[in-house]
């Protein structure tokens, strides 16, 4: 019993002592942005990340360095990261915009419908973890309203807590099924930036295909499909078309 004593307490001094380590480095990081020192800041924020504690304002000040440097891929690829982690992450919005004109291309998204647009502007705003936490505080209310509308005595009161639990349990049903959607849509969904220059895009996944389109350094593509070392893309105005795996970065949480 002492031995796992013992050992609980090594793992948390460990952990405290890292997360203290990870926190001076990420001062000493945010010191040197600030002194113009760009690259020497890149770095640490990387070496941060390689550790797996990572954040949303982590990625955006990694972000804010490349862009001072004027990396376009990185710039954009960080930033991208940041929202993933934070969509309400306003500051990365913005410099996100800022990032993606120094890109040479300018893709036009396919037109939406009203569901799509409504879906984009608002639903997606809210991660499904959140849509998750949402879900699980409205079965507590739906089922606290339930327990008051049986115990009630009043009549008045009684119809109150009928008619909330009900619309709490419809709310609880659609909040259910958008996040089941949100994590679908996460799940299934492999978006990259472009990370080379220039990427002549094949028709097919080899060497001698014939070029569809050109594509720069910064882009964003959805991967829909990868044979050996290539992926098949595509771009928000519809273009599909296969590039080498080495041209792009996936964009996920790590």
């Amino acid at each position: 019993m002492k031995k796992i004593i013992w050992l609980l307490t090594f793992i948390l001094i460990a952990n405290f002592a890292g997360a203290q380590e990870l926190d001076v480095t990420f001062k000493k990081a945010n010191s040197l942005y600030k002194n113009g020192e760009y690259k020497k800041a890149a770095e640490l924020y990387e070496e941060i990340i390689t550790s797996k504690k990572v954040s949303s304002e982590l990625y955006h000040n990694l972000a804010n360095c490349y862009y001072k440097l004027n990396e376009v891929g990185p710039s954009i690829f960080y930033y991208e990261k940041a929202l993933l982690i934070d969509p309400l992450n306003e500051d990365a919005k913005n410099n996100l915009v800022f990032a993606k004109r120094l890109a040479l291309d300018r893709i036009e998204e396919l037109p939406k419908s009203v569901l799509q647009k409504f879906n984009s502007n608002y639903i997606s705003k809210i991660s499904y973890n959140n849509w998750a936490k949402i879900t699980v505080f409205l079965s507590f209310l739906a089922a606290f309203l339930f327990i008051s509308y049986y115990f009630s005595s009043s009549p008045t009161r009684k119809r109150l807590f009928f008619t909330t639990s009900v619309l709490s349990t419809l709310l609880l049903v659609i909040s259910l099924a958008i996040s089941y959607h949100q994590y679908n849509k996460s799940a299934n969904t492999i978006e990259a930036i472009i990370f080379s220059s220039e990427v002549s895009v094949k028709n097919e996944p080899t060497k001698n295909g014939d070029e569809v389109f050109v594509i720069h350094e910064g882009a964003k593509v959805r991967v829909l499909d990868e044979v050996d070392d290539w992926q098949k893309i595509r771009l928000a105005d519809g273009k599909i078309g296969w590039l080498k795996s080495n041209d792009i970065k996936i964009l996920s949480l790590f």
